[in-house]
């Protein structure tokens, strides 16, 4: 892998927080191998963080920092031009979007969450006022989803519409904090009258029922690609499964779940739970007037995949191939071939036509 050479505007360490976790060890050892040493493995579990440094070879170096102790993260800023944000603060108020700039430190944030990528937003004249670069809806949906949906779109000639269909392998072991996030999304149950559809994720792939569900594309889309009607929907790799959980839904055994504080219980219960293979798709069906243009993708392991479009991510901005404010993936041109940086690990990418 080539090193990469530091533009005058970044410079210094790139940090990690929730660098040991799913998504957070392979944007961190992906970054190391391209920066050797400068980069920083952080979480609030100093020693698990000490752990993967020291298997890294001397890459990796580790540090302890908890978003609920802004002491913890103030100190691990020193000598930082960058942060990789592979965890999700529980509130917006939370994030630290607000610290980063104001020290003219960039961000590339993981998070799916519609109201923390919202509390970046607002930041955006504070990163340009302080030369800070950030990169919102980074990772396999939001981020690939939207480069997708751009492309798609392109195709077309401008949509009036876009489905994106989402189908995640049952089998793979994901990280806790995803878990959790989609059982936040599963009890909000929030789906704004849409139906499922069933589409064939990746040809000559067999249909699948895929239910609507709010990643934040479907909020994000409409905004910086001037679509008015964008719909995001979930299905897994598992059919039984995924009848299960949507059925459920609609049953409102969610929202009973949440009235009864049993968030947690069911995340335990749900990371436990491996009922398929590890292999992902995402597909996006652009429609203006009578034509449609399809794009999709798969590989394997979203989690691996979130990490390793995070690493790309960073190190395009640690490059200084995004300028400066807050941006969203598909909004940034130094972004636009980071699904072709990422076939070198597996990612296959097919298009369809874009004909009546």
């Amino acid at each position: 892998m080539q090193n990469l050479t530091k533009s005058k505007k970044q410079d210094g360490n790139i940090l990690v927080l929730g660098g040991y976790g799913a998504v957070g060890r392979t944007a961190a050892l992906d970054l190391a191998a391209r920066l050797p040493g400068r980069v920083i493995v952080a979480g609030r579990d100093r020693a698990r963080a000490a752990e993967l440094a020291a298997g890294s070879g001397g890459t990796l170096l580790p540090a302890r920092v908890d978003l609920a102790d802004p002491a913890s993260l103030e100190q691990a800023l020193e000598g930082v031009s960058l942060v990789v944000l592979c965890v999700e603060p529980r509130t917006p108020a939370a994030h630290p979007a607000r610290l980063l700039f104001e020290r003219g430190i960039g961000l590339v944030d993981v998070t799916a969450t519609h109201a923390l990528i919202t509390e970046v937003e607002r930041h955006d004249a504070l990163a340009r006022e302080r030369d800070a670069t950030a990169v919102l809806s980074v990772g396999v949906a939001p981020g690939l989803t939207n480069l997708l949906a751009r492309r798609a779109a392109d195709d077309v000639g401008g949509a009036e519409r876009l489905d994106i269909s989402v189908v995640l392998g049952a089998g793979e072991a994901h990280g806790k904090d995803a878990v959790r996030w989609t059982v936040a999304q599963l009890m909000d149950g929030g789906t704004g009258g849409a139906r499922p559809l069933r589409v064939a994720t990746w040809p000559p792939g067999r249909e699948r029922s895929h239910h609507p569900f709010p990643f934040s594309d479907q909020h994000t889309l409409r905004r910086t690609l001037g679509v008015p009607d964008v719909t995001t929907r979930l299905g897994l790799d598992s059919g039984a499964l995924t009848g299960l959980l949507f059925g459920l839904r609609r049953a409102g055994v969610f929202r009973a779940a949440r009235r009864a504080r049993l968030d947690g219980a069911l995340t335990a219960s749900l990371t436990r739970i491996h009922l398929g293979g590890d292999r992902f798709a995402v597909r996006v069906d652009a429609h203006r007037g009578g034509r449609r243009a399809t794009r999709a993708l798969t590989a394997t392991s979203q989690s691996r995949f979130t990490g390793l479009t995070a690493a790309e991510v960073a190190a395009r901005v640690y490059e200084g191939q995004v300028p400066t404010g807050v941006h969203h993936i598909e909004e940034a041109a130094g972004l636009a071939e980071v699904p072709e940086a990422l076939a070198a690990h597996g990612l296959t990418a097919w298009a369809g036509d874009a004909g009546a």
